[in-house]
């Protein structure tokens, strides 16, 4: 029988990350995960420990006089009511039994994603997709986050072979935003409420660490917005300067757990080093977020099972799933893109199994159709990301071919169609 946990929760995440040093130099096991939903925070990490140490933890932290929180045990989340007597006439008793664990707030098997992944029985689909919106209500809320997103520079050293602003690629006109330009971009952002800022480059050497750290701390001073980064990989130095200078969040994508697969789309890629930056990520406090790609050649539905099952063991917080879409210029072109409802089955069986994390409805979906991301909110997502970036170089940020620029509008019309409320701190 699998041993009762408690989740201890900070105030902020300097605080939570002196409880997990103070119990950690003290010999008790922790890990940082998604903090549950009664203790009112969306997507905060807490600090997990054993039943068998908890008064050891809480006598550590009192004498440390550290502030928390609260602690909360770490309940199986139980979903009553998903079963009624109509469904076993039109789904598989293996679905029932599947059902049935998801009611109890038992983990999933890799073979039992597997089964809701790929199933095409027409309740069952219809069952997972009501599910998996059922849990973000209870987890996350019915208000759709809504941030914003700075493409600022699309150099890159990287060679990966499904991104269109990779290295090899001789057809894209480069450009690097300077500091005052994203200023002049973050100034429109805050001005209409958003609190969080997305940062997004390829791995671009010349926006070095101290570049970057400098620019946080600006963006900070100024605004006090919340900042997410995208640059990449990075040393564990490096993230912990811009974990100081005031980054919240890191979007890291695994893109595939599959090893294999990982080395095919990134010639000059470390496996290894990916899963250890983003266990850097986590140590450090931040926001972490990873994701993966449904598409790409020579993936499978265990592979995508795989990813979902990473997702929980590693408590990412933030997860990102796009199909894949072919860019001009990479060793992909013509290659057909991912598909729309495996994409959306699998946000939902991610929600099904994570549960309290931020998954978005991806610019990559609306690339597809409009009203792919109306259906990604109703299919357990609860974010869209605004692109921010400045006219004269959208169109330079070509990761994959015909991105839609999704707007304020478009995240309003996808909020009305999927019956979310929209953000309070929206000022237009």
């Amino acid at each position: 029988m699998e041993e009762k946990a408690y989740l201890i929760v900070a105030h902020n995440s300097a605080q939570m990350l002196l409880v997990n040093k103070t119990l950690k130099d003290n010999g008790i096991e922790t890990d940082l995960v998604p903090a549950p939903p009664e203790s009112g925070t969306v997507c905060a990490v807490a600090v997990k420990v054993v039943e068998r140490d908890l008064e050891k933890a809480k006598s550590m932290i009192h004498d440390s006089k550290i502030n928390i929180t609260g602690i909360f045990e770490d309940k199986k989340m139980r979903l009553q009511g998903l079963i009624d007597e109509k469904i076993g006439l039109s789904v598989t008793s293996e679905f029932l039994n599947i059902l049935k664990k998801i009611e109890e707030g038992e983990n999933l098997l890799e073979k039992e994603i597997i089964y809701i992944l790929s199933t095409n029985r027409e309740k069952e689909i219809e069952t997972i997709y009501a599910t998996a919106d059922r849990i973000r209500r209870e987890t996350v809320g019915d208000v759709l986050e809504i941030r914003g997103a700075i493409e600022f520079s699309n150099y890159c050293a990287k060679k990966c072979k499904y991104c269109g602003i990779n290295s090899l690629n001789n057809g894209v006109q480069r450009y690097r935003m300077d500091e005052n330009e994203i200023m002049e971009v973050i100034k429109d952002i805050h001005d209409i409420g958003i609190r969080t800022v997305i940062l997004q480059s390829g791995e671009d050497q010349s926006w070095s660490t101290e570049r970057l750290a400098k620019l946080i701390k600006r963006i900070k001073d100024k605004t006090g917005m919340r900042i997410t980064l995208s640059v990449g990989e990075k040393s564990f130095n490096d993230y912990e300067i811009l974990k100081k200078s005031g980054a919240n969040n890191f979007l890291l994508k695994i893109e595939t757990t599959n090893k294999k697969l990982f080395d095919f789309i990134h010639p000059d890629g470390d496996y290894h080093l990916r899963l250890k930056c983003s266990k850097w990520l986590k140590e450090l406090g931040y926001i972490n977020g990873s994701g993966n790609i449904i598409g790409i050649p020579g993936q499978t539905i265990r592979d995508i099972a795989k990813d979902i099952m990473y997702f929980k063991d590693m408590g990412i917080n933030m997860i990102g799933i796009g199909p894949f879409i072919p860019a001009e210029g990479t060793p992909f072109e013509i290659l057909p893109h991912g598909d729309i409802d495996l994409t959306l089955r699998t946000m939902a069986v991610t929600r099904i199994v994570c549960k309290k994390v931020y998954i978005p409805s991806t610019t990559a979906l609306a690339s597809l159709d409009r009203d792919a991301q109306v259906w990604a909110l109703k299919a357990g997502a609860n974010t869209i990301m605004l692109i921010n970036t400045p006219l004269k170089y959208r169109s330079n940020y070509r990761i994959y071919d015909d991105k839609n620029m999704v707007d304020l509008d478009a995240a309003i019309y996808a909020a009305n169609k999927a019956g979310l409320k929209l953000p309070s701190y929206l000022r237009n």
